[in-house]
């Protein structure tokens, strides 16, 4: 007797194959009563989930590839944690193979270890313009996901855009004007559509960025940073500098925020008495720097998940599950932000 799929476990149970999916995945809103028809096909069939052997008799192999960068970092660490995790409940294993996004060299030995295994399909999580040229220009014959440039349900705007988008809007609404922003990487795609929504959001309020630097998604840099805007009198104890009258910062992520938080207590900066300070992902430390960083929340766990499952969509030439959604960045306001002293 040949093993069950989903597809016979939906059949059984009468239920679409998504239902049954989205009950192995764990989703809850499933009603009780579909649920427990789901529960008897899975056990009258002996269901188990898709196994190497399965896999072999079907002469295919159960493996994905991941390119991944900054693995150190919060945010593309959380991201593969959700992608490796999906890929394990559908059955797949995830090969992890690190690189430098920013080396080209560094990016073709990546692919080309990761292509010289028998792979069902490959990750790209670097959203660097090198680790993307890289992958278009190859000759790869397995489906390949993208964990970039993904845009929210039923819209044009971009995921990380509209994260800048809800940064700029909360110090807006505080009554910030007249702001600075540390970016990521310009050759980072996620850093450029984060600046961009910030800036367009800040200037439609009737604000305006008065100066923009780049980091490297390191708190070191974010320190860096912080100290040359002091040096340079964009802002001082007290209140705004002379500089420009900067009365908040916000960063690309919450490490450089967390740099900067440093270099601002290193000179005698109040936060968020003298300048409000903005990070973005609600990393896990964020909640503990001193004030609390006001940040923007990004589920880097689902986004992962949601490329991995679609991934395996393509490779099992299944249609795309309409459950499977971005969820949307939301607003986290702790006690580095609030309204200009006046």
């Amino acid at each position: 007797m040949s093993e069950a799929t989903i597809y016979d476990v939906a059949e059984r149970a009468g239920v679409s194959h998504q239902t049954v999916s989205r009950f192995l995945r764990g989703f809850e809103g499933i009603r009780p009563e579909t649920r427990a028809k789901v529960e008897r096909a899975l056990a009258e069939l002996e269901y188990r989930p898709n196994s190497a052997a399965r896999f072999l008799r079907l002469g295919r192999t159960n493996r994905i590839g991941l390119l991944a960068d900054n693995m150190h970092q919060s945010g593309p660490a959380r991201t593969i944690a959700g992608a490796t995790q999906a890929a394990r409940e559908l059955g797949y294993v995830t090969d992890i193979v690190s690189m430098d996004g920013s080396d080209e060299s560094s990016v073709s030995d990546a692919l080309d270890l990761v292509l010289s295994q028998q792979i069902a399909g490959l990750v790209l999580t670097a959203h660097t313009a090198i680790a993307r040229a890289a992958i278009d220009r190859g000759e790869i014959e397995v489906p390949v996901a993208r964990d970039f440039g993904l845009l929210l349900d039923g819209s044009d705007e971009s995921l990380n855009g509209h994260a800048g988008t809800v940064a700029a809007e909360h110090l807006l609404s505080l009554g910030h004007r007249v702001v600075a922003y540390i970016s990521g990487p310009s050759q980072w795609l996620a850093s450029r559509e984060r600046l961009d929504g910030f800036s367009t959001s800040v200037r439609e309020g009737g604000g305006r960025v008065a100066i923009t630097l780049d980091g490297d998604w390191s708190a070191e840099s974010g320190f860096a940073i912080g100290r040359r805007l002091v040096d340079e009198g964009y802002i001082s104890p007290g209140g705004a500098g002379s500089g420009d009258g900067v009365t908040a910062i916000a960063a690309g992520n919450d490490a450089m925020a967390m740099g900067l938080l440093a270099a601002l207590a290193q000179a005698g900066i109040s936060v968020p008495g003298d300048v409000s300070v903005m990070g973005n992902d609600d990393s896990p430390e964020a909640r503990f720097m001193v004030p609390p960083l006001s940040t923007v929340g990004l589920d880097f766990g689902s986004e992962g998940a949601l490329v991995v499952r679609s991934l395996i969509e393509r490779i099992e030439n299944r249609e795309t599950d309409s459950a499977l959604h971005l969820h949307v960045p939301r607003l986290v306001v702790r006690e580095s932000t609030a309204s200009p002293r006046a």
